[in-house]
């Protein structure tokens, strides 16, 4: 939560930063912007403790002592499932009823800082709001900033948009701290004012009135700016601002809208075109087929005028059609992006929930496989396993806004996906198996490389066949301790390779059906997979290491494999590679006492 509210900090500094914000102001945006971050911390949080406690457990033979004495994984897991089940029901609670209410007050504060000393951020080169005038300067400087360089003001004015502009070489802001009057003076400058005429003709002629001033004195009134009210409402209707019966309401009202504006352009085409009107005194089954094209009886019925209004009239007839369905067609996209994502924020609620539950039956029975406690391999493990949940969950999200999926698919997806893993990783855990077992799949190649064995071994010698497996080779304690743990380590980083390999593939499968390719989708893609790729190799490295220092230590016994094949192809093909010298160092170690 720390983390990732000194994130919200950085994001939004620059609405904070120089408006001599009270102290309590600051803390309600910090308290308002805590309760967004939930549905990301908590579940997070869940994953990462039930790794790293059952891990713990684990790794000090708590699971074995408590096996001992008759107490299961299942047991064990009890107590804490039931609590799990109640905080899934807590969260649905709260991001139904504490997240819209904090997500209200922080829009609105974050529209009510921004009302706030606008005088004190006149930021260069961008147009600061300052009372009735939008202002942009170059530059500030002197003692107080009170100096600014290439000055350019739009007044505002009753009518929309900018028709009064005045630009300035430099300027001086002048006031009284007990005044609420502000001076602006603006020295060798132009002043630009766009005339309003009621005359079509004489707007087409853009005419404007231009004076240049050596000085222009400019009064701002800042009096109703110091009466700001940072708890004012102005704002509820988002789709992050209502709970479960709000964003229902608002679903059907934007669905309405929508039904009601295909009805509406369906209507408006029909009547455009004469379709609603074609048939309604015409029996259609009584007309003969025609024998000539009718366009072209307009050749011989009408003359050149007639039939240059003709065609003038159909194509201001279809051009006027065709800008109507692109209006609709507009105004639906919009309204659809909105039903989206309010479909999908109601979802989310009851999501977020469900999605404790099930990280939670991924990281207890993952602690207990892996064996591992603290902050090491679980925080590594967690990580990986989250940044996959959320970046599938951000993917998914992108393409229902967009309506390449369901807004229901685009936020249950990474849901989905977990759940089997959880079922997987629990009933492995429950049995006292590893992680992943491909047995069903390598025994084929294994018994293939066998048979290939056997076939070479048929032509030497029984005497050297039984040297070469059956002879035992003694050695001294201490290297084969060594050689015991570095197959140890060769083991525990494979099996992170592994999970990292498979990661990537699945993942990169899913995206790849669920993205529609925009611009975003291929930075986040590009992201993720340079962040799994690069972790991949580091534990690619990490296994490579190992496996040498395992036959290092045995090569005056132990004749070593090509450790460079494990090395490149290990890249592309690591599952296969790894059963196959996980097979062969269990063999090699198996031979010396």
């Amino acid at each position: 939560m720390f983390i990732l509210l000194l994130q919200t900090i950085w994001l939004f500094i620059s609405e904070l930063a120089g408006k001599d914000l009270d102290f309590s102001v600051i803390i309600k945006f910090l308290t308002y912007a805590t309760p967004r971050l939930i549905p990301m911390v908590l579940p997070l949080t869940i994953l990462l403790t039930s790794i790293m406690i059952f891990g713990n457990f684990a790794e000090n033979y708590e699971f074995a002592a408590m096996k001992s004495s008759g107490i299961s994984l299942q047991r064990a897991m009890r107590t804490l499932s039931v609590f799990i089940f109640f905080v899934g029901i807590g969260a649905f609670l709260f991001s139904n009823t504490v997240i819209p209410s904090s997500e209200r007050k922080f829009v609105n504060l974050r529209k009510n800082i921004v009302k706030v000393k606008p005088a004190m951020v006149i930021t260069p080169n961008q147009f600061n709001d300052l009372g009735d005038i939008n202002i942009r300067v170059s530059e500030k400087y002197g003692d107080n900033d009170q100096f600014l360089k290439d000055v350019i003001i739009h007044k505002k004015a009753v009518r929309v948009g900018n028709f009064t502009v005045i630009k300035a070489t430099d300027g001086e802001l002048k006031g009284s701290i007990d005044s609420d009057l502000i001076t602006l003076v603006l020295n060798d400058g132009n002043y630009y004012d766009e005339i309003q005429q009621k005359s079509p003709k004489q707007k087409k002629k853009l005419p404007f009135a231009k004076t240049h001033f050596k000085q222009y004195v400019l009064n701002i009134d800042l009096s109703s700016l110091d009466n700001v009210d940072m708890d004012a409402q102005q704002y509820s209707k988002g789709y992050n601002m209502l709970n479960v019966n709000g964003l229902k309401n608002e679903i059907d009202t934007l669905s309405l809208q929508v039904n009601t504006e295909f009805k509406s352009t369906r209507d408006d085409v029909n009547r455009r075109n004469g379709y609603r009107d074609l048939n309604r005194n015409l029996k259609i089954d009584t007309l003969k087929k025609a024998t000539k094209d009718t366009l072209d009886l307009i050749e011989d019925r009408f003359s050149i005028k007639q039939k240059s209004q003709i065609y003038n009239l159909a194509f201001s007839n279809v051009d006027g059609v065709i800008r109507r369905i692109q209006t609709a067609k507009r105004t639906i996209e919009v309204k659809k992006r909105a039903l989206n994502k309010y479909e999908m924020s109601l979802h989310d609620k009851y999501a977020l929930g469900i999605s404790c539950v099930l990280l939670f039956f991924v990281g207890a029975p993952l602690g207990a496989i892996i064996r591992k406690g603290g902050l090491g391999l679980p925080i590594v493990i967690g990580v990986v396993l989250f940044l996959t949940y959320h970046f599938i969950g951000i993917f998914a999200k992108n393409g229902a806004e967009e309506g390449g999926i369901p807004p229901f698919l685009g936020s249950w997806l990474s849901t989905f996906i977990i759940f089997p893993l959880s079922i997987f990783l629990t009933y492995r855990a429950t049995r006292d198996r590893g992680f992943v077992s491909f047995d069903i799949v390598m025994q084929p190649i294994r018994d293939f490389f066998a048979k290939i064995g056997g076939k070479s071994k048929e032509g030497k010698n029984t005497k050297d066949v039984l040297e070469e497996e059956q002879l035992e080779i003694v050695v001294d304690e201490n290297i084969r301790n060594q050689a015991e743990e570095s197959q140890q380590q060769f083991k525990e980083n494979s099996s992170l390779a592994i999970t990292l390999f498979l990661f990537l593939v699945l993942v990169n499968v899913i995206i790849a059906l669920i993205s529609k390719g925009d611009g975003d989708s291929k930075i986040m893609l590009l992201i993720f997979n340079g962040i799994g790729v690069i972790t991949f190799l580091i534990f690619h490295i990490k296994t490579y290491l190992n496996l040498k220092s395992f036959y290092d230590g045995l090569k005056v016994f132990i004749k070593k494999p090509s450790l460079l094949v494990f090395a490149l192809l290990g890249i592309f093909l690591f599952p296969v590679l790894y059963f196959i010298y996980k097979k062969k160092t269990d063999k090699d170690l198996n031979r010396i006492r």
